[in-house]
This record gives C-alpha cells, structure tokens and sequence, in this order.
C-alpha cells in the first residue's frame, strides 16, 4: 500500500510539473494586463478577459497564420508520408544489392545529420529562382524534405517487422505489389503510420526559422513566425502571445487524441519479439 502510494505521489508530482506551464500560458491569456505582472502571481481568482483573443483574431492576422500553419503542416505530412512510404517500403522488400540497400539508407539518414541552417542560403536561392518564395507551397516542399528521412527509416523498420508471406499469399490471389502494399501492410503498420503522421506534423507544426527566412507577408507566415511577431521593439504582448500559444496547441492536441489508440502501439511496436 505504502509502495502504491509513493508511486501515485511521484506520478502526481510529474504531472503536476509537465501541466503548470500550460496552466500559467492559459492564465495569462485570459488575465488583464496588471494582473499579469502581479507581485506575487495570481494563480487563481483572476478576472478572466478575452481582450487578448479579440486581439489575435480581429486586430491581427492571426487567421491568416493559423490557417497557413494547417494548409502547410498538414500538406508536408501527407507529402512526406506519400513519398517516404513508397522509399521505404522498397528498401525493405525489393531485390536490391545489400551493399546498394544500405548505402541507399546511409545516405538517406545523412540528410539530417547537416545542420539545418547550413542549407538555408541554398533554398532560399532555389525558391526564389522557381518563384516558390514567400509562399505556402514552398513551405510544404521544404518541410517534406526534412520529414523524409525520418518516414522512411521508421517506417522501413514497420515494414521489415512484416512476415513476406502476407504479400506472397496476396499475390497468388492476383493482387498487385501495389494493391497488396495498400490493401494489407499499410492496415497493419498503421499504428507506426499514426505515429509517424504525428512526428511529421510536430515538426511542420513548431518549425520556425524556415518560416522566418522563406516568407515575408502575412499570405504564407506560420504560426511561429506569427507569434514572435508580438514581440516588438516597444513592448511585448504577454497576453496576445498566450493566447496564440493556447490556440495554437488544439490542433496537434486533437489529432494526436484522434491517433492515441495507434499512437501507443507504433511506439512501441518491435519493442517485444517472439
């Protein structure tokens, strides 16, 4: 019982720790002005206002942002997913030389080990010579290049953990390769797609310095870039910027609660054999 306790109080403690900085965004996005800067905090009992969320949504563009943030997370998640199953999926089953294979996924894995502002003078010369600037879909491809390493090799393990004989027994029916991939192995490394849909979506979602160089104008700005945007050199809107933090965490937070089930299990699919 005592053990039992110790246990509960630990975990209470963590979540505790992992929620108050939600909790104090949250606050200050619904506090006035004075109240934030309040000696010593307020935590509870505040006057609750909405001024910050008005400001945000009909005084600044923050639609616009918040709008873009979703076209191009969710445009270089597909993309990346589309792209990098189809590689992976081919490194783990077509005949191919081992040596080949495996300089094949050295190479691909290299792609991130290059700092990321190492390239940013390249791409931006390249979306501006494709005319691909200061646009939303020149997001969504810079971002699907840097998912795809990561798609393709964990999703290159989901696959491998498959017997062959699933496909085998489907293409004696007459099914395809294609078919097959589809029909029967995508359905079940769908908990490793759910997760890794989740990863890719986070780092589209949170990206920043891209955001920053590749757009100019309020039409193709994210959400990051948005955000940092209240910070001037007169002041800093505490409350506009929490109350951009606060909606800016329902999306992710609703996709990833509509994938948990899948979530859990791609986490820990291959952790146990046999």
């Amino acid at each position: 019982m005592k053990k039992n306790l110790w246990v509960y109080l630990v975990l209470l403690v963590a979540l505790g720790v992992t929620l108050a900085p939600l909790y104090w965004l949250l606050t200050i996005s619904l506090k006035t002005v004075v109240e934030q800067f309040a000696r010593p905090p307020v935590w509870f009992g505040f006057t609750v206002t909405l001024e910050h969320y008005y400001d945000i949504f009909f005084l600044r563009p923050f639609g616009t942002y918040l709008w873009n943030s979703v076209l191009v997370a969710t445009g270089a998640t597909l993309l990346s997913l589309v792209l990098g199953v189809s590689a992976a999926y081919a490194l783990a089953r077509l005949p191919m030389n081992r040596n080949l294979n495996r300089h094949l996924s050295f190479w691909i894995l290299s792609t991130r080990m290059v700092p990321p502002i190492v390239t940013i003078l390249p791409l931006f010369l390249l979306l501006r010579d494709f005319g691909l600037l200061n646009s939303r879909l020149g997001l969504v491809i810079v971002y699907t290049g840097f998912n795809l390493p990561f798609v393709v090799w964990m999703m290159r393990g989901f696959f491998e953990d498959l017997p062959r004989e699933l496909e085998e027994a489907a293409w004696m029916d007459g099914s395809s390769r294609l078919r097959a991939l589809v029909e029967i192995v995508l359905p079940l490394v769908a908990p490793g797609l759910a997760a890794t849909a989740v990863f890719c979506l986070l780092i589209a979602w949170n990206e920043f310095l891209f955001a920053l160089i590749l757009t100019q104008t309020d039409a193709a700005m994210t959400l990051p870039v948005g955000i940092a945007g209240r910070v001037t050199q007169y002041e800093i809107k505490w409350g506009a910027m929490s109350a951009a933090g606060v909606v800016a965490i329902v999306p992710v937070f609703l996709f990833a609660l509509a994938v948990q089930r899948y979530l859990v299990r791609g986490l820990s699919l291959g952790a146990v054999k046999g």
